[in-house]
């Protein structure tokens, strides 16, 4: 067995590592660019990290293990997620097990123990935060299955390196299935990730937050972990749609040439859906939790059209 798959598997983790702070303030750059507010620097993320470690941690009396536990373990399932996601080549030692579905449960566990954690100190933001955030999951991961088989159509695999070796070599993006399941992908990476119009990370208005009322007792490390696991998580995301939709630019073996030059791809890439993000979140405002379900319900209608249209139209 050949060391260059390894050494790329550990180099996509590291890229992961220490790009996805970055992303997060790129996002948070453009953002305050395109709304005429001074930037806090694409940088910010990394000294807010830096500064969450070198404080104690402060827990509550009635804290048990799973409290405890749950950073570690969304981190550390976070970079798991990281390791099967080709990020820069296809020839991965874990493409055996890269399949999509798996993905979904990866985030799941993540999810569910951030939920158990909100409500292990007995807070009413922790429980309120908890059971919107598993109303979300309810809706949200029917409708990432469904878009991910409309793929898998085209692919004949639900591996996620059988996708980019599949769609790198001439299936456009063009077809009406792979349209609606990138519709649907869009909409379920924005719920999934918390950002506007589904929830507003920046907010720390009690009725509003979802995310942020389940993590609101942690401090220290505990929270700069999971900070650290959030901004990953939008990398993930990030880098599966390229995956799935737009990878051209991956490696598909472990040529170091090919992968080396699939590191521009990258960045350029992150580049253009920051911006994207960036415009979504600008031009729309946060919706009321009542409405979520009607946005994921249509992202869920994308997905299932996307399926239905290869079998009548491909």
């Amino acid at each position: 067995m050949s060391i260059r798959p390894l050494l790329i598997e550990i180099a996509q983790v590291a890229i992961l590592l220490a790009l996805a702070p970055a992303f997060t303030g790129w996002v948070k750059m453009m953002k305050c660019w395109f709304q005429g507010r001074t930037s806090p620097g694409l940088f910010q993320p990394y000294w807010d990290i830096m500064k969450l470690f070198s404080k104690d941690v402060v827990l509550a009396e009635n804290a048990s293990w799973i409290f405890r536990f749950t950073p570690y373990l969304v981190f550390g399932v976070t970079i798991m997620a990281g390791g099967i996601i080709p990020i820069l080549s296809a020839d991965l030692p874990l493409s055996a097990m890269a399949d999509v579905i798996a993905l979904v449960a990866l985030f799941a566990i993540a999810r569910f123990f951030t939920a158990l954690a909100g409500m292990d100190i007995g807070t009413a933001f922790g429980g309120m935060g908890s059971s919107r955030e598993m109303t979300i999951a309810s809706l949200a991961e029917p409708a990432m299955l469904m878009a991910v088989f409309a793929v898998s159509l085209v692919s004949k695999s639900t591996s996620l390196s059988q996708m980019v070796f599949v769609i790198s070599q001439g299936h456009s993006i063009l077809r009406p299935s792979l349209v609606f399941a990138l519709l649907a992908f869009i909409l379920i990476a924005l719920a999934e990730t918390g950002r506007v119009p589904v929830d507003n990370p920046a907010t720390h208005l009690e009725l509003t937050m979802i995310h942020e009322a389940m993590i609101l007792e942690y401090s220290g490390r505990h929270l700069a972990l999971i900070e650290w696991a959030s901004m990953m998580k939008l990398f993930l995301f990030t880098v599966l749609g390229i995956a799935s939709f737009f990878p051209w630019g991956i490696a598909l073996n472990d040529d170091l040439l090919s992968v080396l030059a699939a590191v521009p791809f990258l960045l350029f890439k992150l580049g253009i859906v920051g911006i994207g993000i960036v415009m979504i979140e600008t031009g729309l405002a946060k919706m009321r939790i009542f409405r979520i379900t009607e946005f994921l319900g249509s992202a869920f209608l994308f997905a299932t059209l996307g399926m239905l249209s290869y079998f009548m139209l491909e």
